[in-house]
């Protein structure tokens, strides 16, 4: 729980990140590297469309 001052406010945190990290989590093992780019863009573009942006 390091700087977080109580237990609900951690869990508020985590239950936000989770989700959010998941997206951005690909495994690298055995994946060709065009492949992970792909993957990567992928995962921006979802991020992009969940948080409300424009695309640059």
């Amino acid at each position: 729980m390091k700087r977080f001052k109580s237990a609900r406010q951690l869990q508020r945190f985590v239950s936000i990140h989770d989700p959010i990290a998941n997206l951005f989590h690909i495994p690298r093992h055995d994946i060709p590297s065009d492949h992970h780019r792909e993957l990567r863009a992928a995962a921006m573009r979802m991020w992009n469309e969940i948080a409300c942006l424009e695309a640059a």
